[in-house]
């Protein structure tokens, strides 16, 4: 049995501790840990599309998040993250099966950082164009479907 509870919700099923408590995660992983300024909070949370999707461990701390955005034809997963002490024990593949099961047959992109394009290939994202650089780190454009 699993440690994690993993929920998926709208901007306003969103309770104010935990919406605090996913973009401070966000936060610590991207801006800080990460060392990337750039803005987080980009308006893409609020749209009616938009799932976020998080693991929580038994005391109710997320320590797991992605987000899946509606970009029309297809759907966009971003934001992939899991907490340093978390790490290595396969929640990360958990919330992306979860995602790619909520997306269905659609299709979805990701911009994976390059490094873990490979990690992404298990779940059936294939390279979709040339890497880019954002804030600094090299990623991949992948497709899925």
């Amino acid at each position: 049995m699993s440690p994690y509870d993993v929920r998926v919700e709208t901007f306003d099923a969103l309770d104010p501790r935990t919406a605090y408590a996913l973009w401070r995660l966000r936060a610590e992983v991207f801006v800080v840990e990460q060392q990337c300024l750039y803005p987080d909070l980009d308006g893409r949370d609020l749209e009616p599309g938009t799932r976020h999707m998080w693991a929580s461990v038994p005391s109710g701390e997320p320590v797991g998040y992605l987000r899946v955005l509606d970009d029309g034809a297809e759907a966009r997963i971003g934001r992939v993250l899991v907490a340093p002490p978390e790490r290595g024990r396969g929640l990360a593949g958990r919330l992306v099966r979860t995602a790619v099961e909520l997306i269905g047959p659609r299709a979805s992109v990701l911009d994976a950082q390059s490094h873990l394009a490979g990690w992404y290939a298990r779940f059936g994202y294939t390279r979709a164009g040339g890497d880019f650089l954002e804030d600094g780190i090299p990623h991949t454009p992948m497709r899925r479907g």
